[in-house]
Protein backbone atom coordinates (compact mmCIF):
# COMPACT_ATOMS: atom_id res chain seq x y z
CA UNK A 1 0.00 0.00 0.00
CA UNK A 2 1.01 3.39 -0.73
CA UNK A 3 1.74 5.86 2.18
CA UNK A 4 -0.57 8.13 2.60
CA UNK A 5 1.88 11.66 1.54
CA UNK A 6 0.79 15.36 1.81
CA UNK A 7 1.10 17.58 -1.36
CA UNK A 8 1.63 20.39 1.20
CA UNK A 9 5.10 21.41 1.27
CA UNK A 10 5.36 22.22 5.32
CA UNK A 11 8.71 24.21 6.15
CA UNK A 12 10.33 21.35 8.12
CA UNK A 13 12.81 23.63 10.71
CA UNK A 14 9.79 25.12 11.39
CA UNK A 15 6.89 22.77 12.00
CA UNK A 16 9.09 20.88 13.77
CA UNK A 17 9.98 23.65 16.40
CA UNK A 18 6.34 24.39 16.99
CA UNK A 19 5.65 23.78 20.86
CA UNK A 20 1.86 23.10 20.43
CA UNK A 21 0.15 20.01 18.15
CA UNK A 22 -0.60 21.33 14.75
CA UNK A 23 -1.97 19.39 12.15
CA UNK A 24 -2.52 20.22 8.86
CA UNK A 25 -6.36 18.95 7.09
CA UNK A 26 -7.39 18.16 3.52
CA UNK A 27 -11.13 19.65 2.53
CA UNK A 28 -12.39 16.22 4.05
CA UNK A 29 -10.92 16.82 7.13
CA UNK A 30 -8.44 14.63 6.73
CA UNK A 31 -4.74 14.41 8.00
CA UNK A 32 -1.94 15.63 5.73
CA UNK A 33 0.69 16.62 7.98
CA UNK A 34 1.08 16.33 12.10
CA UNK A 35 4.35 18.18 13.85
CA UNK A 36 5.81 16.27 16.38
CA UNK A 37 3.97 18.01 19.43
CA UNK A 38 0.75 16.39 17.89
CA UNK A 39 2.10 12.78 17.35
CA UNK A 40 3.27 13.35 21.34
CA UNK A 41 -0.44 14.79 21.79
CA UNK A 42 -2.31 12.55 20.00
CA UNK A 43 0.32 9.47 21.15
CA UNK A 44 0.47 8.14 17.14
CA UNK A 45 3.23 8.24 15.02
CA UNK A 46 3.34 10.76 11.90
CA UNK A 47 3.03 7.66 10.07
CA UNK A 48 -0.45 6.35 11.26
CA UNK A 49 -1.99 9.21 11.31
CA UNK A 50 -1.14 10.57 7.28
CA UNK A 51 -4.60 10.12 5.89
CA UNK A 52 -7.00 9.39 8.78
CA UNK A 53 -10.03 11.60 9.41
CA UNK A 54 -8.94 13.91 12.27
CA UNK A 55 -11.90 13.72 14.12
CA UNK A 56 -11.74 10.29 14.27
CA UNK A 57 -8.99 10.41 16.00
CA UNK A 58 -9.73 13.49 18.00
CA UNK A 59 -13.02 14.76 19.95
CA UNK A 60 -12.85 18.28 20.72
CA UNK A 61 -15.92 19.77 22.63
CA UNK A 62 -16.61 22.78 19.75
CA UNK A 63 -18.30 22.68 16.11
CA UNK A 64 -15.51 22.57 14.36
CA UNK A 65 -16.58 21.47 11.07
CA UNK A 66 -18.37 24.87 11.40
CA UNK A 67 -15.50 26.33 12.30
CA UNK A 68 -13.15 24.49 9.53
CA UNK A 69 -16.20 25.53 6.49
CA UNK A 70 -16.31 29.32 8.22
CA UNK A 71 -12.31 29.71 7.90
CA UNK A 72 -12.12 28.35 4.31
CA UNK A 73 -14.91 30.36 3.42
CA UNK A 74 -14.11 34.06 4.93
CA UNK A 75 -10.49 32.91 4.63
CA UNK A 76 -9.47 34.28 8.54
CA UNK A 77 -8.62 32.15 11.19
CA UNK A 78 -10.98 31.15 14.08
CA UNK A 79 -10.44 30.51 17.55
CA UNK A 80 -12.13 29.41 20.25
CA UNK A 81 -11.23 29.06 23.57
CA UNK A 82 -11.32 26.87 26.57
CA UNK A 83 -12.76 23.11 24.89
CA UNK A 84 -11.83 19.53 26.04
CA UNK A 85 -9.88 17.56 23.71
CA UNK A 86 -9.48 13.97 24.05
CA UNK A 87 -8.18 10.81 22.50
CA UNK A 88 -10.32 8.36 23.64
CA UNK A 89 -7.60 6.99 25.38
CA UNK A 90 -6.25 9.92 27.23
CA UNK A 91 -8.61 12.28 29.46
CA UNK A 92 -9.51 15.41 28.23
CA UNK A 93 -7.22 18.13 28.38
CA UNK A 94 -9.04 21.95 27.87
CA UNK A 95 -7.38 23.59 24.75
CA UNK A 96 -7.89 27.28 23.29
CA UNK A 97 -7.99 26.00 19.39
CA UNK A 98 -7.38 28.33 16.24
CA UNK A 99 -8.30 27.11 12.68
CA UNK A 100 -6.31 28.92 10.14
CA UNK A 101 -6.70 28.71 6.20
CA UNK A 102 -3.41 28.41 3.97
CA UNK A 103 -3.78 31.42 1.90
CA UNK A 104 -1.78 29.63 -1.07
CA UNK A 105 -4.43 26.81 -1.12
CA UNK A 106 -7.80 27.00 -0.23
CA UNK A 107 -8.28 23.25 0.26
CA UNK A 108 -6.12 22.97 3.37
CA UNK A 109 -6.35 24.43 7.04
CA UNK A 110 -3.52 24.17 9.82
CA UNK A 111 -5.80 23.14 13.30
CA UNK A 112 -3.46 24.35 16.22
CA UNK A 113 -4.96 22.82 19.44
CA UNK A 114 -2.62 24.72 22.69
CA UNK A 115 -3.40 23.03 26.15
CA UNK A 116 -3.50 24.48 28.69
CA UNK A 117 -0.76 23.58 31.08
CA UNK A 118 0.94 24.67 27.66
CA UNK A 119 -0.70 27.96 27.66
CA UNK A 120 0.47 28.67 31.50
CA UNK A 121 4.14 27.63 30.87
CA UNK A 122 4.42 30.31 28.18
CA UNK A 123 2.63 32.42 30.38
CA UNK A 124 -0.38 33.21 28.69
CA UNK A 125 -3.96 32.49 29.57
CA UNK A 126 -4.67 31.17 33.26
CA UNK A 127 -2.35 33.70 34.34
CA UNK A 128 -4.48 36.43 32.69
CA UNK A 129 -7.25 34.79 34.18
CA UNK A 130 -5.83 34.72 37.56
CA UNK A 131 -5.09 38.40 37.52
CA UNK A 132 -8.42 39.56 36.10
CA UNK A 133 -10.56 37.39 38.70
CA UNK A 134 -8.55 39.03 41.25
CA UNK A 135 -8.77 42.14 39.97
CA UNK A 136 -12.22 41.67 39.40
CA UNK A 137 -12.44 40.57 43.24
CA UNK A 138 -10.70 43.54 44.50
CA UNK A 139 -12.95 45.82 42.38
CA UNK A 140 -16.08 44.30 43.97
CA UNK A 141 -15.02 44.76 47.36
CA UNK A 142 -13.67 48.82 47.11
CA UNK A 143 -16.23 49.53 44.50
CA UNK A 144 -18.66 51.22 47.01
CA UNK A 145 -16.38 52.57 48.86
CA UNK A 146 -14.31 54.54 46.25
CA UNK A 147 -17.45 55.63 44.30
CA UNK A 148 -19.46 57.43 47.74
CA UNK A 149 -16.15 59.88 47.60
CA UNK A 150 -16.15 60.45 43.97
CA UNK A 151 -20.01 61.49 43.47
CA UNK A 152 -18.21 64.29 47.00
CA UNK A 153 -15.65 65.26 44.50
CA UNK A 154 -17.80 65.44 41.40
CA UNK A 155 -20.34 67.81 43.22
CA UNK A 156 -17.67 69.62 44.79
CA UNK A 157 -16.33 70.36 41.50
CA UNK A 158 -19.69 71.52 40.01
CA UNK A 159 -19.91 74.07 42.96
CA UNK A 160 -16.64 75.34 42.44
CA UNK A 161 -17.46 75.87 38.61
CA UNK A 162 -20.56 78.41 39.35
CA UNK A 163 -18.27 80.89 40.52
CA UNK A 164 -14.84 79.72 38.02
CA UNK A 165 -13.42 81.21 35.14
CA UNK A 166 -13.59 79.92 32.34
CA UNK A 167 -10.78 79.14 32.28
CA UNK A 168 -10.75 77.18 35.84
CA UNK A 169 -13.88 75.81 34.51
CA UNK A 170 -11.97 73.69 32.38
CA UNK A 171 -10.55 72.07 34.52
CA UNK A 172 -13.64 71.21 36.67
CA UNK A 173 -15.87 70.05 33.97
CA UNK A 174 -12.38 67.79 33.52
CA UNK A 175 -13.01 66.51 37.03
CA UNK A 176 -16.56 66.03 36.83
CA UNK A 177 -16.11 63.98 33.41
CA UNK A 178 -13.04 61.81 34.59
CA UNK A 179 -15.01 61.35 38.35
CA UNK A 180 -18.29 59.96 36.03
CA UNK A 181 -15.55 57.81 34.16
CA UNK A 182 -14.53 55.64 36.88
CA UNK A 183 -17.97 55.50 38.23
CA UNK A 184 -18.74 53.86 35.05
CA UNK A 185 -15.90 51.40 35.16
CA UNK A 186 -16.61 50.60 39.26
CA UNK A 187 -19.98 49.80 37.80
CA UNK A 188 -19.63 47.49 34.62
CA UNK A 189 -16.83 45.85 37.12
CA UNK A 190 -20.04 45.08 39.97
CA UNK A 191 -22.25 44.31 36.79
CA UNK A 192 -19.39 41.64 35.56
CA UNK A 193 -19.04 40.11 39.06
CA UNK A 194 -22.35 39.98 40.51
CA UNK A 195 -24.72 39.20 37.64
CA UNK A 196 -27.03 36.58 39.15
CA UNK A 197 -28.38 33.12 37.68
CA UNK A 198 -30.31 33.15 34.62
CA UNK A 199 -34.48 33.27 35.44
CA UNK A 200 -35.09 31.18 31.56
CA UNK A 201 -38.00 31.23 30.14
CA UNK A 202 -39.64 31.30 26.54
CA UNK A 203 -38.43 34.60 24.71
CA UNK A 204 -38.66 35.70 21.56
CA UNK A 205 -35.19 36.72 20.02
CA UNK A 206 -36.31 39.48 17.75
CA UNK A 207 -38.08 40.85 20.95
CA UNK A 208 -34.54 41.31 22.45
CA UNK A 209 -33.21 42.26 19.94
CA UNK A 210 -35.92 44.84 18.62
CA UNK A 211 -35.18 46.33 22.25
CA UNK A 212 -31.39 46.16 21.92
CA UNK A 213 -31.83 48.23 18.76
CA UNK A 214 -33.59 51.18 19.83
CA UNK A 215 -31.52 51.89 22.73
CA UNK A 216 -28.32 51.90 20.34
CA UNK A 217 -30.20 53.88 17.75
CA UNK A 218 -31.14 56.95 20.42
CA UNK A 219 -27.60 56.58 21.99
CA UNK A 220 -24.00 55.18 21.20
CA UNK A 221 -25.09 54.15 17.72
CA UNK A 222 -27.17 57.26 16.26
CA UNK A 223 -24.60 57.51 13.70
CA UNK A 224 -24.76 54.29 12.37
CA UNK A 225 -27.15 52.17 10.25
CA UNK A 226 -28.53 49.51 11.75
CA UNK A 227 -30.17 46.65 9.31
CA UNK A 228 -32.23 43.56 10.29
CA UNK A 229 -32.22 40.47 8.66
CA UNK A 230 -34.26 38.34 10.40
CA UNK A 231 -35.74 34.98 10.09
CA UNK A 232 -39.50 35.65 11.53
CA UNK A 233 -40.19 31.94 11.33
CA UNK A 234 -37.53 31.53 14.43
CA UNK A 235 -39.33 29.99 17.40
CA UNK A 236 -38.45 30.94 20.94
CA UNK A 237 -35.38 30.55 22.78
CA UNK A 238 -35.22 29.60 26.43
CA UNK A 239 -33.23 32.80 27.95
CA UNK A 240 -33.57 35.51 30.47
CA UNK A 241 -35.08 37.93 28.46
CA UNK A 242 -33.06 40.84 30.46
CA UNK A 243 -30.01 39.31 30.42
CA UNK A 244 -30.47 38.47 26.57
CA UNK A 245 -31.11 42.16 25.29
CA UNK A 246 -27.78 42.77 27.17
CA UNK A 247 -25.48 40.24 25.61
CA UNK A 248 -27.51 42.18 21.94
CA UNK A 249 -26.69 45.59 23.77
CA UNK A 250 -23.07 45.22 24.19
CA UNK A 251 -22.41 43.48 20.98
CA UNK A 252 -24.16 46.09 19.07
CA UNK A 253 -21.83 48.67 21.37
CA UNK A 254 -18.79 46.88 20.78
CA UNK A 255 -19.58 47.11 17.19
CA UNK A 256 -20.65 50.70 16.57
CA UNK A 257 -17.44 51.32 19.14
CA UNK A 258 -15.62 49.81 16.32
CA UNK A 259 -16.96 52.10 13.72
CA UNK A 260 -16.70 55.69 14.77
CA UNK A 261 -17.38 57.13 11.77
CA UNK A 262 -20.94 58.16 10.07
CA UNK A 263 -21.67 55.59 6.71
CA UNK A 264 -20.88 52.28 8.79
CA UNK A 265 -23.41 49.51 8.69
CA UNK A 266 -24.29 47.33 11.25
CA UNK A 267 -26.66 43.78 10.46
CA UNK A 268 -28.38 41.89 12.48
CA UNK A 269 -29.39 38.88 11.38
CA UNK A 270 -31.06 35.89 12.78
CA UNK A 271 -31.59 32.04 11.08
CA UNK A 272 -31.96 28.80 11.67
CA UNK A 273 -29.56 25.89 11.56
CA UNK A 274 -29.30 22.48 13.02
CA UNK A 275 -25.62 21.30 12.04
CA UNK A 276 -24.23 23.31 15.50
CA UNK A 277 -24.37 20.95 18.44
CA UNK A 278 -22.19 20.72 21.83
CA UNK A 279 -21.69 17.97 24.06
CA UNK A 280 -22.35 19.07 27.16
CA UNK A 281 -20.72 17.41 30.49
CA UNK A 282 -23.62 16.47 31.90
CA UNK A 283 -24.85 14.15 29.10
CA UNK A 284 -25.82 13.98 25.45
CA UNK A 285 -25.11 16.65 22.44
CA UNK A 286 -27.40 20.26 22.59
CA UNK A 287 -28.15 21.12 19.75
CA UNK A 288 -27.91 25.33 19.05
CA UNK A 289 -29.91 25.43 15.50
CA UNK A 290 -30.79 29.58 16.93
CA UNK A 291 -28.26 31.75 15.62
CA UNK A 292 -28.39 35.30 15.70
CA UNK A 293 -25.00 37.46 14.61
CA UNK A 294 -24.02 41.53 14.60
CA UNK A 295 -21.98 42.13 11.74
CA UNK A 296 -20.21 45.10 11.74
CA UNK A 297 -17.56 47.03 8.41
CA UNK A 298 -15.56 48.22 11.15
CA UNK A 299 -11.44 47.58 11.06
CA UNK A 300 -11.73 44.50 12.24
CA UNK A 301 -10.32 42.78 15.90
CA UNK A 302 -6.30 43.14 16.21
CA UNK A 303 -4.68 39.84 15.54
CA UNK A 304 -2.66 39.93 19.00
CA UNK A 305 -5.70 39.91 20.99
CA UNK A 306 -8.09 37.58 19.06
CA UNK A 307 -8.01 34.81 20.90
CA UNK A 308 -8.71 36.49 24.20
CA UNK A 309 -11.64 38.56 22.93
CA UNK A 310 -14.26 37.17 25.43
CA UNK A 311 -11.67 37.29 28.33
CA UNK A 312 -11.53 40.31 31.53
CA UNK A 313 -9.48 43.36 30.53
CA UNK A 314 -8.88 42.08 27.01
CA UNK A 315 -9.31 45.29 24.54
CA UNK A 316 -8.76 46.58 21.38
CA UNK A 317 -9.55 50.31 21.93
CA UNK A 318 -7.68 52.64 23.81
CA UNK A 319 -9.63 53.15 27.60
CA UNK A 320 -11.57 50.42 26.63
CA UNK A 321 -12.52 48.05 29.89
CA UNK A 322 -12.85 44.89 28.15
CA UNK A 323 -15.59 43.75 30.26
CA UNK A 324 -18.23 43.94 27.93
CA UNK A 325 -17.27 40.71 25.66
CA UNK A 326 -16.39 39.22 28.70
CA UNK A 327 -20.06 39.85 30.18
CA UNK A 328 -21.28 38.79 27.01
CA UNK A 329 -19.41 35.39 26.84
CA UNK A 330 -20.44 34.67 30.46
CA UNK A 331 -24.28 35.22 30.10
CA UNK A 332 -24.27 32.94 26.81
CA UNK A 333 -22.51 30.34 28.87
CA UNK A 334 -24.90 30.07 31.67
CA UNK A 335 -27.39 30.28 28.73
CA UNK A 336 -25.88 27.24 27.90
CA UNK A 337 -25.32 28.55 24.34
CA UNK A 338 -21.84 29.84 22.37
CA UNK A 339 -20.89 32.59 21.36
CA UNK A 340 -17.38 33.04 18.30
CA UNK A 341 -16.36 35.55 16.69
CA UNK A 342 -14.81 35.70 12.97
CA UNK A 343 -13.21 39.14 12.25
CA UNK A 344 -10.77 39.97 8.86
CA UNK A 345 -10.30 43.83 8.13
CA UNK A 346 -14.04 45.23 6.91
CA UNK A 347 -16.12 42.40 8.36
CA UNK A 348 -16.10 41.26 12.06
CA UNK A 349 -19.10 38.81 12.85
CA UNK A 350 -20.05 37.47 16.25
CA UNK A 351 -22.27 34.88 16.41
CA UNK A 352 -24.76 33.76 19.12
CA UNK A 353 -26.23 29.81 19.35
CA UNK A 354 -28.54 29.36 21.65
CA UNK A 355 -31.16 26.59 22.36
CA UNK A 356 -34.59 26.90 21.54
CA UNK A 357 -37.42 26.48 24.37
CA UNK A 358 -39.51 23.37 24.58
CA UNK A 359 -42.71 23.76 23.44
CA UNK A 360 -44.92 23.24 25.98
CA UNK A 361 -43.70 26.64 27.32
CA UNK A 362 -45.40 29.75 26.20
CA UNK A 363 -43.39 33.13 25.20
CA UNK A 364 -43.41 35.86 28.18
Amino acid sequence: MTPYRTPYPVPGVVWASLPIPALILARDTRILEVNPAAETFLNASSKSLMGQPAFDRLSIDAPMEEAIARARTNQSPIFINDVDVTTGERAPVQCNIQVAPMHDNADFVMLLMSPRDIADRLGRSMSVKSAAKSAIGMAEMLAHEIKNPLAGISGAAQLISMNASAEDRELTDLIVEETRRIVKLLEQVEQFGNIRPPDRKAVNIHDALDRARKSAMVGFAAHLTIIEDYDPSLPPTLADADQLMQVFLNLIKNAAEACRTEGHVIRLRTFYDLSLRLRRKTGGPSVLPLNIEVIDDGPGIPADIAGNIFEPFVSGRENGTGLGLALVSKIISDHEGWIQVDSVPGRTVFRVSLPVAPKKMEVK
